[in-house]
């Protein structure tokens, strides 16, 4: 990922910083690829409090070496999407960056995205998904050995489908982004947490 780090995804992760406030939550930190827009934001004076959580040791070993090379101040816990050790309303934002794509339980993890969101807070999401047409098609054909090679990622997932259809959740921002290859289409957006969401989790 190193290449598409320094060209095309900058741009794409500063979004996801862009004028954060509050408590914030990475879902998935891998090795820190975002830890260091964290850091332009602190940088620039912005009261954030950061965590995030990482479920593979030792991808969570390097994001602790790459907050502790950045001076950033992050608490990264050991845990999955599916089941956040956080209280109900917690977050003002919470971050999924190329993370939803290898969630096993996905309906889950998505429950408890809104669990932990307070009331009007933000799911910021950069994620690629199923292509249309014949890349679509290829996708389908290519996914079970894509699974099995690429640490269980879901190739064929349509993701922006199901965050945007989720009634828990008000759309605010949506791109299709088309600087980057259409082989694996990905797409970026910002959707706000209603009031009413934690009745509807309850539904879920």
């Amino acid at each position: 990922m190193k290449p598409a780090e320094k060209t095309v995804l900058a741009e794409h992760r500063r979004y996801l910083v862009d004028d954060l406030s509050g408590a914030v939550l990475d879902l998935g930190a891998g090795t820190g690829a975002i830890f260091p827009y964290f850091r332009e934001a602190v940088a620039d004076g912005r009261n954030i409090t950061l965590f995030a959580i990482e479920p593979d040791p030792h991808m969570r070993r390097k994001a602790v070496e790459r907050a502790h090379e950045l001076g950033l101040d992050i608490e990264i816990e050991s845990a999955s999407a599916e089941s956040l050790p956080f209280t109900d309303d917690s977050f003002d934002v919470v971050i999924a960056s190329l993370v939803f794509c290898t969630i096993p339980d996905f309906d889950t993890a998505l429950s408890e995205v809104a669990r932990v969101l307070k009331p009007g807070g933000e799911f910021r999401f950069l994620e690629h998904v199923r292509g249309e047409g014949a890349v679509g098609v290829a996708h389908d054909v290519l996914a079970p050995a894509w699974h099995t090679v690429a640490g269980g990622c879901h190739l064929n997932r349509e993701t922006h489908e199901i965050f945007r259809d989720d009634e828990r959740f008000e759309l605010v921002d949506y791109t299709r982004l088309e600087n980057i290859p259409q082989v694996v289409p990905t797409v970026r957006g910002t959707l706000k947490r209603r009031r009413e969401a934690s009745l509807l989790s309850q539904l879920v």
